[in-house]
């Protein structure tokens, strides 16, 4: 394996990472700053009140790109045992 190939292979790794956890990330990220907005206006500091929203929020973000998920590393698995095979 030469230099070129190790560097579109480890973009490759990293983009389907960043493609995979971006639904996730995102939604928790919304949750948390509205989350955080609300906290300032009503000036009510509870840590239990941030987690949580965010728990099930990642939980339900589970349920519904799961199987997308899913797909998109299957994909990209079997792209590098072909690699691998073609070596």
């Amino acid at each position: 394996m030469d230099g070129d190939t190790a560097m579109h292979l480890l973009s490759e790794t990293l983009l389907t990472a960043a493609k995979v956890s971006a639904p996730i990330l995102l939604a928790t990220l919304v949750i948390g700053v509205v989350i955080s907005i609300l906290q300032v206006v009503t000036q009510i500091q509870e840590m239990t009140l941030t987690f949580i929203p965010k728990l099930i929020t990642v939980v339900a973000m589970f349920l519904v790109t799961g199987a997308w998920m899913m797909a998109v590393v299957v994909a990209f698995s079997k792209h590098l045992f072909a690699l691998i095979a073609g070596m």
